[in-house]
Protein backbone atom coordinates (compact mmCIF):
# COMPACT_ATOMS: atom_id res chain seq x y z
CA UNK A 1 0.00 0.00 0.00
CA UNK A 2 2.75 2.37 0.59
CA UNK A 3 4.90 1.70 -2.47
CA UNK A 4 1.62 2.19 -4.51
CA UNK A 5 1.03 5.73 -2.80
CA UNK A 6 4.58 6.44 -3.19
CA UNK A 7 4.53 5.44 -6.78
CA UNK A 8 1.21 7.59 -7.05
CA UNK A 9 3.21 10.74 -5.30
CA UNK A 10 6.14 10.12 -7.29
CA UNK A 11 3.83 10.54 -10.72
CA UNK A 12 2.02 13.14 -9.55
CA UNK A 13 5.32 15.05 -8.46
CA UNK A 14 6.60 14.10 -11.76
CA UNK A 15 3.22 15.46 -14.02
CA UNK A 16 3.57 18.54 -11.43
CA UNK A 17 7.44 19.26 -12.64
CA UNK A 18 6.54 18.88 -16.38
CA UNK A 19 4.15 21.50 -15.68
CA UNK A 20 5.70 23.77 -14.24
CA UNK A 21 8.88 23.06 -16.66
CA UNK A 22 6.44 23.98 -19.84
CA UNK A 23 5.01 27.77 -17.97
CA UNK A 24 9.16 28.61 -16.96
CA UNK A 25 9.46 27.69 -21.29
CA UNK A 26 6.49 29.30 -22.57
CA UNK A 27 6.50 32.58 -20.23
CA UNK A 28 10.11 32.88 -21.74
CA UNK A 29 9.38 32.10 -25.61
CA UNK A 30 6.42 34.74 -25.31
CA UNK A 31 8.67 37.02 -23.67
CA UNK A 32 11.14 37.00 -26.45
CA UNK A 33 8.50 37.05 -29.94
CA UNK A 34 6.13 39.95 -28.25
CA UNK A 35 9.53 42.03 -28.08
CA UNK A 36 9.60 42.21 -31.78
CA UNK A 37 6.58 44.04 -31.55
CA UNK A 38 5.56 45.54 -28.49
CA UNK A 39 7.77 48.62 -28.69
CA UNK A 40 6.22 49.27 -32.62
CA UNK A 41 2.98 51.44 -31.13
CA UNK A 42 5.61 53.00 -28.97
CA UNK A 43 7.79 53.83 -31.53
CA UNK A 44 6.52 57.98 -31.88
CA UNK A 45 6.41 58.44 -28.02
CA UNK A 46 10.12 57.36 -28.15
CA UNK A 47 10.94 59.36 -31.04
CA UNK A 48 9.89 62.48 -28.97
CA UNK A 49 11.05 61.57 -25.60
CA UNK A 50 14.83 60.81 -26.86
CA UNK A 51 14.91 63.12 -29.90
CA UNK A 52 15.63 60.42 -32.30
CA UNK A 53 15.89 60.55 -36.38
CA UNK A 54 13.51 58.97 -38.35
CA UNK A 55 16.02 57.38 -40.30
CA UNK A 56 17.55 55.96 -36.85
CA UNK A 57 14.14 55.21 -35.19
CA UNK A 58 13.85 52.34 -36.85
CA UNK A 59 16.75 50.78 -35.29
CA UNK A 60 14.82 50.14 -32.31
CA UNK A 61 12.79 47.42 -33.93
CA UNK A 62 15.84 46.66 -36.51
CA UNK A 63 18.95 46.25 -34.03
CA UNK A 64 16.60 43.63 -32.21
CA UNK A 65 15.80 41.62 -35.32
CA UNK A 66 19.01 41.87 -36.83
CA UNK A 67 20.84 40.59 -33.07
CA UNK A 68 18.38 38.14 -32.54
CA UNK A 69 18.37 36.58 -36.27
CA UNK A 70 22.32 36.40 -36.60
CA UNK A 71 23.06 35.21 -33.40
CA UNK A 72 20.59 31.78 -33.19
CA UNK A 73 22.46 29.33 -34.63
CA UNK A 74 25.42 30.12 -32.14
CA UNK A 75 22.71 30.73 -29.26
CA UNK A 76 21.48 26.88 -29.95
CA UNK A 77 25.16 25.49 -30.41
CA UNK A 78 26.42 27.03 -26.90
CA UNK A 79 23.39 24.94 -25.60
CA UNK A 80 24.61 22.12 -26.66
CA UNK A 81 28.14 22.41 -25.64
CA UNK A 82 27.55 24.01 -22.22
CA UNK A 83 24.24 23.10 -20.91
CA UNK A 84 21.26 23.97 -22.32
CA UNK A 85 19.70 25.13 -19.24
CA UNK A 86 22.69 26.94 -18.27
CA UNK A 87 22.41 29.05 -21.18
CA UNK A 88 18.76 29.28 -20.98
CA UNK A 89 19.17 31.19 -17.90
CA UNK A 90 21.95 33.32 -18.60
CA UNK A 91 19.83 34.37 -21.91
CA UNK A 92 17.15 35.09 -19.38
CA UNK A 93 19.30 37.60 -17.40
CA UNK A 94 21.03 39.11 -20.31
CA UNK A 95 17.83 39.63 -21.67
CA UNK A 96 15.97 40.90 -18.54
CA UNK A 97 19.14 43.71 -17.94
CA UNK A 98 18.99 44.73 -21.50
CA UNK A 99 15.53 45.53 -21.34
CA UNK A 100 16.40 47.85 -17.92
CA UNK A 101 18.48 49.67 -19.60
CA UNK A 102 16.45 50.11 -22.28
CA UNK A 103 13.32 51.13 -20.27
CA UNK A 104 16.04 53.41 -18.51
CA UNK A 105 17.38 55.15 -21.03
CA UNK A 106 18.31 58.41 -21.71
CA UNK A 107 19.50 58.56 -25.29
CA UNK A 108 19.57 57.08 -28.58
CA UNK A 109 22.94 55.01 -27.98
CA UNK A 110 21.73 53.67 -24.79
CA UNK A 111 18.50 52.53 -25.94
CA UNK A 112 19.75 51.13 -29.77
CA UNK A 113 22.62 49.10 -27.30
CA UNK A 114 20.05 47.88 -24.78
CA UNK A 115 17.62 46.85 -28.26
CA UNK A 116 20.77 45.02 -29.60
CA UNK A 117 21.71 43.37 -26.01
CA UNK A 118 17.89 42.06 -25.99
CA UNK A 119 18.41 39.96 -28.98
CA UNK A 120 21.97 38.67 -28.04
CA UNK A 121 19.69 37.27 -24.66
CA UNK A 122 16.86 36.33 -26.60
CA UNK A 123 19.05 34.07 -29.00
CA UNK A 124 20.68 32.61 -26.26
CA UNK A 125 17.22 31.74 -24.59
CA UNK A 126 14.69 31.06 -27.59
CA UNK A 127 16.61 27.83 -29.05
CA UNK A 128 17.39 26.58 -25.58
CA UNK A 129 13.57 26.79 -24.53
CA UNK A 130 12.74 24.51 -27.73
CA UNK A 131 15.66 22.15 -27.13
CA UNK A 132 14.80 22.02 -23.23
CA UNK A 133 11.15 20.19 -24.44
CA UNK A 134 12.13 17.88 -26.81
CA UNK A 135 15.29 16.43 -24.06
CA UNK A 136 12.86 17.02 -21.42
CA UNK A 137 9.27 16.07 -22.18
CA UNK A 138 8.67 11.89 -23.12
CA UNK A 139 7.79 11.26 -26.57
CA UNK A 140 4.18 11.19 -27.47
CA UNK A 141 0.98 13.12 -26.31
CA UNK A 142 3.02 14.52 -23.30
CA UNK A 143 5.49 16.06 -25.44
CA UNK A 144 2.99 16.98 -28.44
CA UNK A 145 1.18 19.27 -26.04
CA UNK A 146 4.32 20.94 -24.90
CA UNK A 147 4.73 21.40 -28.74
CA UNK A 148 1.27 22.73 -29.32
CA UNK A 149 1.77 25.60 -25.94
CA UNK A 150 5.60 26.23 -27.37
CA UNK A 151 4.19 26.78 -30.95
CA UNK A 152 1.03 28.60 -29.81
CA UNK A 153 3.39 31.33 -28.03
CA UNK A 154 5.92 31.69 -31.11
CA UNK A 155 2.64 32.49 -32.70
CA UNK A 156 0.59 34.66 -30.50
CA UNK A 157 3.96 36.39 -29.60
CA UNK A 158 3.56 39.60 -32.09
CA UNK A 159 -0.31 40.24 -31.67
CA UNK A 160 -0.15 40.22 -27.99
CA UNK A 161 2.95 42.62 -28.50
CA UNK A 162 0.47 44.81 -30.17
CA UNK A 163 -1.86 44.69 -27.37
CA UNK A 164 0.32 45.11 -24.68
CA UNK A 165 2.43 47.54 -26.14
CA UNK A 166 -0.77 49.79 -27.26
CA UNK A 167 -2.13 49.48 -23.71
CA UNK A 168 1.26 49.59 -21.91
CA UNK A 169 1.87 52.81 -23.71
CA UNK A 170 -1.29 54.84 -23.12
CA UNK A 171 -0.15 54.46 -18.96
CA UNK A 172 1.99 57.16 -17.35
CA UNK A 173 2.47 55.55 -13.46
CA UNK A 174 4.31 56.99 -10.50
CA UNK A 175 6.97 55.08 -9.62
CA UNK A 176 9.12 56.01 -6.94
CA UNK A 177 7.35 59.69 -6.76
CA UNK A 178 8.90 59.78 -10.35
CA UNK A 179 6.06 59.24 -13.31
CA UNK A 180 7.19 57.04 -15.99
CA UNK A 181 6.37 57.21 -19.22
CA UNK A 182 4.26 54.60 -21.28
CA UNK A 183 6.75 53.36 -23.61
CA UNK A 184 9.31 52.59 -20.56
CA UNK A 185 6.90 50.01 -19.49
CA UNK A 186 6.94 48.12 -22.86
CA UNK A 187 10.80 47.64 -21.87
CA UNK A 188 10.76 47.31 -18.60
CA UNK A 189 8.00 44.68 -17.85
CA UNK A 190 10.63 41.97 -19.43
CA UNK A 191 13.00 42.40 -16.55
CA UNK A 192 11.34 41.04 -13.15
CA UNK A 193 9.52 38.39 -15.42
CA UNK A 194 12.74 37.17 -17.16
CA UNK A 195 15.21 37.41 -13.82
CA UNK A 196 12.22 35.44 -11.75
CA UNK A 197 11.91 32.93 -14.66
CA UNK A 198 15.92 32.34 -14.71
CA UNK A 199 16.15 32.15 -10.81
CA UNK A 200 12.79 29.51 -11.06
CA UNK A 201 14.53 27.64 -13.88
CA UNK A 202 16.90 25.57 -11.83
CA UNK A 203 14.00 23.74 -9.91
CA UNK A 204 12.17 23.09 -12.93
CA UNK A 205 14.69 22.13 -15.62
CA UNK A 206 16.79 19.39 -15.78
CA UNK A 207 20.69 20.55 -16.79
CA UNK A 208 21.79 18.79 -20.30
CA UNK A 209 25.31 16.93 -20.34
CA UNK A 210 28.10 19.62 -21.32
CA UNK A 211 30.77 19.52 -24.04
CA UNK A 212 33.36 22.97 -23.48
CA UNK A 213 36.08 22.84 -25.45
CA UNK A 214 34.45 21.78 -28.79
CA UNK A 215 33.06 25.28 -30.03
CA UNK A 216 33.86 25.77 -33.73
CA UNK A 217 35.06 29.10 -33.09
CA UNK A 218 36.01 29.92 -37.21
CA UNK A 219 31.97 28.69 -37.55
CA UNK A 220 30.96 30.75 -35.00
CA UNK A 221 32.67 34.05 -36.78
CA UNK A 222 31.74 33.78 -39.99
CA UNK A 223 28.34 32.26 -39.32
CA UNK A 224 27.51 35.15 -36.85
CA UNK A 225 28.69 37.51 -39.19
CA UNK A 226 27.10 36.05 -42.68
CA UNK A 227 23.44 35.99 -41.02
CA UNK A 228 24.03 39.64 -39.68
CA UNK A 229 24.97 40.80 -43.57
CA UNK A 230 21.97 38.91 -45.23
CA UNK A 231 19.79 39.65 -42.37
CA UNK A 232 20.42 43.25 -42.72
CA UNK A 233 21.30 43.39 -46.31
CA UNK A 234 17.22 42.26 -46.37
CA UNK A 235 16.00 44.47 -44.11
CA UNK A 236 17.45 47.04 -45.71
CA UNK A 237 15.98 46.45 -48.94
CA UNK A 238 12.46 46.69 -47.43
CA UNK A 239 13.24 50.37 -46.84
CA UNK A 240 15.88 51.21 -49.22
CA UNK A 241 15.29 49.23 -52.25
CA UNK A 242 17.77 45.97 -53.85
CA UNK A 243 19.42 48.57 -56.17
CA UNK A 244 20.85 50.31 -53.12
CA UNK A 245 24.55 50.02 -53.46
CA UNK A 246 24.75 49.39 -49.05
CA UNK A 247 21.98 46.44 -49.82
CA UNK A 248 23.72 44.91 -52.07
CA UNK A 249 27.03 44.82 -50.47
CA UNK A 250 26.07 43.92 -47.26
CA UNK A 251 23.98 40.99 -49.03
CA UNK A 252 27.13 40.19 -51.13
CA UNK A 253 29.53 40.18 -47.94
CA UNK A 254 26.72 37.69 -46.22
CA UNK A 255 26.83 35.29 -48.76
CA UNK A 256 30.43 35.04 -49.12
CA UNK A 257 30.62 34.79 -45.22
CA UNK A 258 27.83 32.15 -45.24
CA UNK A 259 29.75 29.96 -48.27
CA UNK A 260 32.73 30.53 -45.67
CA UNK A 261 31.32 29.06 -42.67
CA UNK A 262 29.74 26.38 -44.98
CA UNK A 263 33.13 25.42 -46.05
CA UNK A 264 34.90 25.07 -42.76
CA UNK A 265 31.53 23.54 -41.33
CA UNK A 266 32.75 20.33 -44.10
CA UNK A 267 36.53 20.63 -42.63
CA UNK A 268 36.18 20.46 -38.69
CA UNK A 269 35.79 18.17 -36.09
CA UNK A 270 33.25 19.75 -33.99
CA UNK A 271 31.43 21.88 -36.36
CA UNK A 272 28.62 24.43 -35.00
CA UNK A 273 26.57 23.70 -37.81
CA UNK A 274 26.70 19.25 -38.09
CA UNK A 275 25.61 18.28 -42.03
CA UNK A 276 23.88 15.47 -40.06
CA UNK A 277 21.49 17.98 -38.90
CA UNK A 278 19.73 18.45 -42.39
CA UNK A 279 20.18 14.61 -43.36
CA UNK A 280 16.75 14.03 -42.72
CA UNK A 281 14.49 14.74 -45.26
CA UNK A 282 11.67 15.22 -43.08
CA UNK A 283 13.57 17.50 -40.89
CA UNK A 284 14.90 19.55 -43.90
CA UNK A 285 11.31 20.10 -45.24
CA UNK A 286 10.29 21.21 -42.27
CA UNK A 287 12.75 24.02 -42.10
CA UNK A 288 12.20 24.76 -45.52
CA UNK A 289 8.83 25.13 -44.70
CA UNK A 290 9.03 27.19 -42.31
CA UNK A 291 10.85 29.47 -43.87
CA UNK A 292 8.02 30.70 -45.94
CA UNK A 293 5.10 30.20 -43.49
CA UNK A 294 5.91 32.88 -41.39
CA UNK A 295 6.99 35.30 -44.30
CA UNK A 296 3.91 35.17 -45.18
CA UNK A 297 2.22 35.60 -41.46
CA UNK A 298 4.23 38.48 -41.11
CA UNK A 299 2.71 40.27 -44.17
CA UNK A 300 -0.25 40.00 -42.11
CA UNK A 301 0.49 41.55 -39.07
CA UNK A 302 2.92 44.43 -40.59
CA UNK A 303 0.22 45.28 -43.27
CA UNK A 304 -3.50 44.57 -41.88
CA UNK A 305 -2.17 46.56 -38.70
CA UNK A 306 -1.18 49.64 -40.80
CA UNK A 307 -4.90 49.35 -42.42
CA UNK A 308 -6.97 49.14 -39.29
CA UNK A 309 -5.26 52.07 -37.97
CA UNK A 310 -4.36 54.45 -41.31
CA UNK A 311 -7.50 53.61 -43.29
CA UNK A 312 -10.64 52.31 -40.98
CA UNK A 313 -9.18 54.85 -38.34
CA UNK A 314 -8.52 52.46 -35.01
CA UNK A 315 -6.76 53.58 -32.31
CA UNK A 316 -3.45 51.82 -31.32
CA UNK A 317 -5.24 49.70 -28.85
CA UNK A 318 -8.23 48.92 -30.63
CA UNK A 319 -6.06 47.40 -33.34
CA UNK A 320 -4.18 45.48 -30.91
CA UNK A 321 -7.86 44.47 -29.29
CA UNK A 322 -8.65 43.60 -33.39
CA UNK A 323 -5.94 40.92 -33.15
CA UNK A 324 -7.37 38.94 -30.05
CA UNK A 325 -9.40 36.46 -32.06
CA UNK A 326 -5.98 35.46 -33.90
CA UNK A 327 -4.72 34.54 -30.26
CA UNK A 328 -7.36 33.03 -29.37
CA UNK A 329 -8.07 30.96 -32.17
CA UNK A 330 -4.07 30.13 -33.08
CA UNK A 331 -4.09 28.89 -29.20
CA UNK A 332 -7.31 26.65 -29.80
CA UNK A 333 -5.97 25.27 -33.13
CA UNK A 334 -2.70 24.48 -31.16
CA UNK A 335 -4.67 22.62 -28.67
CA UNK A 336 -6.74 20.34 -31.22
CA UNK A 337 -3.57 19.80 -33.49
CA UNK A 338 -1.39 18.50 -30.18
CA UNK A 339 -4.27 15.80 -29.96
CA UNK A 340 -4.67 14.98 -33.67
CA UNK A 341 -1.49 14.88 -34.49
CA UNK A 342 -1.38 11.59 -32.44
CA UNK A 343 -3.87 9.87 -34.61
CA UNK A 344 -3.09 12.27 -38.03
CA UNK A 345 -0.51 12.45 -40.11
CA UNK A 346 1.92 15.43 -39.78
CA UNK A 347 1.63 16.37 -43.66
CA UNK A 348 -1.86 16.37 -43.37
CA UNK A 349 -2.46 18.45 -40.41
CA UNK A 350 0.25 20.98 -42.10
CA UNK A 351 -0.94 20.55 -45.25
CA UNK A 352 -4.40 21.76 -44.77
CA UNK A 353 -3.42 24.38 -42.47
CA UNK A 354 -1.17 26.00 -44.41
CA UNK A 355 -4.04 26.07 -47.59
CA UNK A 356 -5.86 27.70 -44.65
CA UNK A 357 -3.36 30.41 -43.92
CA UNK A 358 -3.24 31.31 -47.47
CA UNK A 359 -6.82 31.24 -48.39
CA UNK A 360 -7.00 33.80 -45.36
CA UNK A 361 -3.85 35.64 -47.10
CA UNK A 362 -6.36 35.60 -50.44
CA UNK A 363 -9.14 36.80 -48.29
CA UNK A 364 -7.04 39.65 -47.23
CA UNK A 365 -5.88 40.99 -50.48
CA UNK A 366 -9.16 41.72 -51.11
CA UNK A 367 -9.79 44.68 -48.99
CA UNK A 368 -11.62 47.37 -51.15
CA UNK A 369 -9.54 50.26 -52.25
CA UNK A 370 -12.00 52.01 -54.56
CA UNK A 371 -10.29 55.86 -54.94
CA UNK A 372 -13.32 56.82 -56.60
CA UNK A 373 -15.06 56.16 -53.66
CA UNK A 374 -14.91 57.97 -50.00
CA UNK A 375 -12.99 56.55 -47.97
CA UNK A 376 -16.05 55.57 -45.25
CA UNK A 377 -17.24 53.48 -47.91
CA UNK A 378 -14.55 52.35 -49.34
CA UNK A 379 -12.78 51.33 -46.05
CA UNK A 380 -13.19 47.49 -44.92
CA UNK A 381 -15.68 46.33 -42.37
CA UNK A 382 -14.11 44.56 -39.52
CA UNK A 383 -16.83 41.79 -39.08
CA UNK A 384 -17.05 41.21 -42.77
CA UNK A 385 -13.64 41.79 -44.93
CA UNK A 386 -11.32 40.78 -41.83
CA UNK A 387 -12.42 39.10 -38.92
CA UNK A 388 -12.97 35.57 -40.87
CA UNK A 389 -9.80 35.65 -42.28
CA UNK A 390 -8.18 36.41 -39.16
CA UNK A 391 -9.86 33.77 -37.40
CA UNK A 392 -9.04 31.22 -40.38
CA UNK A 393 -5.52 32.28 -40.44
CA UNK A 394 -4.84 31.80 -36.63
CA UNK A 395 -6.87 27.88 -37.20
CA UNK A 396 -4.59 27.20 -40.07
CA UNK A 397 -1.31 28.80 -38.29
CA UNK A 398 -2.22 26.75 -35.39
CA UNK A 399 -2.45 23.70 -37.54
CA UNK A 400 0.81 24.42 -39.04
CA UNK A 401 2.79 25.54 -36.57
CA UNK A 402 2.45 22.57 -34.04
CA UNK A 403 3.28 19.48 -36.33
CA UNK A 404 6.16 21.53 -38.35
CA UNK A 405 7.80 22.49 -34.95
CA UNK A 406 7.35 18.45 -34.03
CA UNK A 407 8.87 17.04 -37.39
CA UNK A 408 11.95 19.90 -37.60
CA UNK A 409 13.41 18.32 -34.24
CA UNK A 410 11.94 14.96 -34.23
CA UNK A 411 14.87 12.27 -34.27
CA UNK A 412 17.58 14.54 -33.98
CA UNK A 413 20.41 13.28 -31.60
CA UNK A 414 20.42 14.68 -27.99
CA UNK A 415 23.49 16.25 -28.65
CA UNK A 416 21.93 18.10 -31.50
CA UNK A 417 18.70 19.30 -30.10
CA UNK A 418 20.36 22.92 -29.33
CA UNK A 419 21.50 23.57 -32.87
CA UNK A 420 18.50 21.71 -34.67
CA UNK A 421 16.39 24.24 -32.61
CA UNK A 422 18.65 27.18 -33.65
CA UNK A 423 17.93 25.95 -37.33
CA UNK A 424 14.83 26.18 -36.64
CA UNK A 425 14.31 29.60 -35.82
CA UNK A 426 16.82 31.03 -37.59
CA UNK A 427 14.81 30.16 -40.64
CA UNK A 428 11.66 31.61 -39.06
CA UNK A 429 13.85 35.24 -38.60
CA UNK A 430 15.18 35.17 -41.92
CA UNK A 431 12.24 33.93 -44.00
CA UNK A 432 10.62 36.54 -42.33
CA UNK A 433 12.78 38.97 -42.90
CA UNK A 434 13.21 38.38 -46.41
CA UNK A 435 9.38 37.63 -47.05
CA UNK A 436 8.45 40.96 -45.93
CA UNK A 437 11.36 42.90 -47.94
CA UNK A 438 9.90 41.23 -50.63
CA UNK A 439 6.03 42.14 -49.31
CA UNK A 440 7.52 45.67 -49.21
CA UNK A 441 9.16 46.14 -53.02
CA UNK A 442 5.77 44.86 -54.25
CA UNK A 443 4.01 47.00 -51.89
CA UNK A 444 5.68 50.04 -52.82
CA UNK A 445 5.42 49.25 -56.42
CA UNK A 446 2.01 49.11 -56.91
CA UNK A 447 1.59 52.34 -54.53
CA UNK A 448 4.09 54.40 -56.65
CA UNK A 449 2.28 53.06 -60.08
CA UNK A 450 -1.27 53.95 -58.77
CA UNK A 451 0.00 57.43 -57.52
CA UNK A 452 1.04 58.56 -61.18
CA UNK A 453 -2.27 56.81 -62.77
CA UNK A 454 -4.07 59.13 -59.95
CA UNK A 455 -1.87 62.12 -60.83
CA UNK A 456 -1.98 61.72 -64.89
CA UNK A 457 -5.82 61.78 -64.70
CA UNK A 458 -6.21 64.99 -62.64
CA UNK A 459 -6.85 67.87 -65.08
CA UNK A 460 -4.45 70.38 -65.54
CA UNK A 461 -5.19 73.27 -63.28
CA UNK A 462 -7.00 71.19 -60.88
CA UNK A 463 -6.34 71.49 -56.49
CA UNK A 464 -6.66 68.81 -54.84
CA UNK A 465 -8.48 69.13 -51.35
CA UNK A 466 -5.96 67.74 -48.33
CA UNK A 467 -9.44 65.69 -47.58
CA UNK A 468 -8.92 64.16 -50.87
CA UNK A 469 -5.28 63.87 -50.68
CA UNK A 470 -5.63 62.28 -47.35
CA UNK A 471 -8.11 59.62 -48.87
CA UNK A 472 -6.27 58.94 -51.96
CA UNK A 473 -3.48 58.44 -49.82
CA UNK A 474 -4.80 55.62 -47.70
CA UNK A 475 -6.89 53.91 -50.59
CA UNK A 476 -3.24 53.80 -52.20
CA UNK A 477 -1.71 51.92 -49.28
CA UNK A 478 -4.92 49.41 -49.01
CA UNK A 479 -4.17 48.91 -53.01
CA UNK A 480 -0.27 47.99 -52.18
CA UNK A 481 -1.13 46.13 -48.60
CA UNK A 482 -3.25 43.85 -50.96
CA UNK A 483 -1.21 42.97 -53.69
CA UNK A 484 1.30 42.13 -50.75
CA UNK A 485 -0.99 40.13 -49.39
CA UNK A 486 -1.39 38.20 -52.45
CA UNK A 487 1.76 37.61 -52.70
CA UNK A 488 2.22 36.04 -49.12
CA UNK A 489 -0.57 33.77 -50.11
CA UNK A 490 1.78 32.57 -52.34
CA UNK A 491 4.57 32.32 -50.20
CA UNK A 492 2.13 29.91 -47.71
CA UNK A 493 1.13 27.91 -51.15
CA UNK A 494 5.10 27.47 -51.22
CA UNK A 495 5.02 26.38 -48.21
CA UNK A 496 2.03 23.67 -48.64
CA UNK A 497 3.68 22.54 -52.21
CA UNK A 498 6.82 21.19 -49.89
CA UNK A 499 4.43 20.29 -47.03
CA UNK A 500 2.72 18.16 -49.14
CA UNK A 501 5.70 16.49 -51.55
CA UNK A 502 8.48 15.99 -48.71
CA UNK A 503 6.84 15.41 -45.03
CA UNK A 504 6.56 11.84 -44.95
CA UNK A 505 6.72 11.03 -41.10
CA UNK A 506 3.92 9.39 -40.19
CA UNK A 507 2.36 10.13 -36.51
CA UNK A 508 3.26 6.58 -34.92
CA UNK A 509 6.82 7.64 -35.41
CA UNK A 510 6.36 10.82 -33.55
CA UNK A 511 5.78 9.19 -30.29
CA UNK A 512 8.93 7.54 -30.70
CA UNK A 513 12.70 8.95 -29.97
CA UNK A 514 13.70 7.39 -32.53
CA UNK A 515 17.95 5.94 -33.28
CA UNK A 516 19.03 9.71 -33.59
CA UNK A 517 18.12 10.64 -29.71
CA UNK A 518 17.33 9.88 -26.57
CA UNK A 519 14.91 11.79 -23.92
CA UNK A 520 16.27 12.79 -20.86
CA UNK A 521 13.17 13.60 -18.56
CA UNK A 522 14.01 15.92 -15.46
Amino acid sequence: MTDVASATSTGAGKKQHLGWALVLISVAQLMVVLDGTIVNIALPFIQTDLDITPENLTWVVTGYALAFGSLLLLGGRLGDLYGRRKIFMIGLVIFGVASLLGGLANSEATLLAARALQGLGAALASPAALALIATTFPAGPARNRAFAVYAAMSGVGAAVGLLLGGWLTGLSPEIFGTTVEGWRLTLLINTPIGIVTALLAPRFLSESESHPGELDLPGAVTGTLGLLGLVYGISRAGTDGWTDPWTLASLGAGLLLLATFLFIESRVEHPLLPTRVFANRTRAASYLAMFFAPAAMFAMFFYLSQYIQSVMGYSSIEAGVAFLPFCIGLVIAAGISSNLINRVDPRILAGVGTLMAAVALFGFSRIPHDTSLPIQDAAASYWTDLFPYILVMALGMGATFVPLTLTAVHHLRAEDSGIGSGVLNTMQQVGGALGLSLLATIASQTMDDLKATIAAAVPDGAQATPEQLATAGQQIFAAGASDAFLFGAGLMLLASLVTWIFLNVKHEELATDGPEGGVHIG
